[in-house]
């Protein structure tokens, strides 16, 4: 999964045909669980690219976005906002999986 090194890049890559965000943070437990599927999601779903943002670098993206609980996921298609899956609450496999199949 590449991760969001800078604003001007958040800009470019949510221009891509399909991109979707990650919205987390290395202390974060809810996000520690998701962490060993994500791989096998990348692959289920490989018409998108996958960007990892922490929070923690990005706060001021994070509160543009209203992203006020992590793990939390945004996608984009061509700089539209194509979805969103935010909130506080722990997500679970198939939880992401139907949220991106809903794109």
């Amino acid at each position: 999964m590449k991760k969001l090194t800078s604003l001007e890049q958040f800009d470019v890559l949510k221009k891509q045909e399909r991109a979707i965000f990650l919205f987390s943070a290395d202390w974060c437990p809810d996000c520690k669980v998701i962490e060993p599927f994500l791989p096998e999601l990348e692959t289920k779903f490989a018409e998108y690219e996958f960007i990892y943002v922490d929070r923690d670098e990005f706060i001021d993206l994070c509160s543009q976005l209203d992203i006020f609980g992590i793990p939390s996921f945004i996608a984009y298609s061509e700089g539209r906002e194509l979805g969103r899956f935010v909130s506080k609450n722990r997500k679970t496999k198939e939880e992401i999986e139907e949220f991106i199949n809903s794109l």
